[in-house]
């Protein structure tokens, strides 16, 4: 399937989902636009983190702290300003994590990774969920390995220098194409409240 009609397949069917599966207008405020604005982006996200991983393809030199920097920091950057022009909280979450930072924080992120686990066929899904006493909608989407993640997180021993000298916790290698790799975990605050935290600091 064309990479491209995939992302906007998945978008429908989650559309779809979000309009049979959230709750009422009455009991939450989060815009259902907006929601599908957020999958959207989470898709574009990963069609980021696929091309860039694509380049490391048939490349014969080990990879170096400039890879990283060139293949795996604009993924986590661009997280950070989606967060930030949105209001939301995107998070790349692991349980085999290399960055501590990605660690699952919440019991929720953990839930969603156990979930991803036991069903190899589950893309994404949301659940209600509060953050910081604020009510609102959690959107979970899973990332796999691919070809190209494995020069990085394939074996252990094989893992690139530069993760042995400046990541002694790592956890993220011994993976096989079609594993689960870690997820997306992106909060969206209800508008109401979104609205009274932004005015309460002002």
């Amino acid at each position: 399937m064309l990479p491209w009609f995939r992302r906007i397949l998945i978008s429908l069917l989650v559309v779809l989902g979000l309009a049979l599966a959230l709750p009422s207008p009455a009991t939450a405020q989060t815009n259902p636009a907006e929601l599908a604005q957020a999958i959207t982006a989470i898709e574009d996200l990963d069609a980021m983190r696929s091309g860039l991983a694509s380049t490391l393809e048939g490349r014969t030199e080990p990879p170096t702290i400039e890879t990283m920097k060139a293949v795996c920091k604009p993924v986590g950057m661009r997280a950070q300003q989606l967060s930030q022009e949105n209001g939301w909280q995107v998070r790349q979450v692991a349980s085999k994590y290399r960055n501590p930072a990605h660690a699952p924080a919440t019991a929720s992120e953990a839930m969603a990774l156990t979930k991803f686990e036991q069903d190899p066929e589950l893309t994404g899904f949301w659940e209600r969920d509060t953050l910081d006493d604020q009510a609102g909608t959690r959107y979970f989407r899973r990332i796999n390995v691919e070809a190209s993640c494995l020069a990085c997180h394939g074996r252990k021993g094989d893992r690139p220098q530069f993760v042995k000298e400046n990541y002694p916790q790592d956890l993220a290698y011994d993976f096989t194409v079609g594993d689960l790799r870690g997820m997306y975990a992106v909060f969206l605050p209800d508008a109401q409240q979104a609205l009274e935290a932004a005015l309460s600091e002002s």
